[in-house]
């Protein structure tokens, strides 16, 4: 019988370090560019939210609201783009004790 079509990847088993670490800054500055959307928005609807406030008699500031509980997810979502992610030696300890539990 005859394959046909078969392509041959000429590559290592492991992944190149440089690979690795390109695969890591994409991933880095993919992190930052959703964080300022993320920023953008909030500050786009929050503003809009506030003009309407202010628009409607400037009365009980309800804006305060949507502020606070939005403001809460943005700070988790930088606190994730920011905390610096666990080593390559954290991650190798930590699968090392998992073999040994099993």
């Amino acid at each position: 019988m005859e394959v046909k079509d078969e392509k041959v990847v000429d590559r290592p088993l492991r992944a190149d370090p440089d690979e690795k670490l390109r695969e890591q800054a994409v991933e880095e500055l993919r992190k930052r560019r959703d964080l300022a959307g993320h920023v953008l928005a909030y500050l786009t609807v929050n503003t809009f939210l506030m003009v309407i406030w202010y628009l409607t008699g400037a009365g009980f500031f309800w804006p305060a609201f949507p502020l606070f509980g939005w403001g809460i997810g943005l700070i988790f979502h930088a606190w994730d783009v920011f905390w610096p992610q666990p080593s390559e030696a954290a991650v190798q300890s930590a699968m090392e004790r998992i073999v040994r539990r099993r």
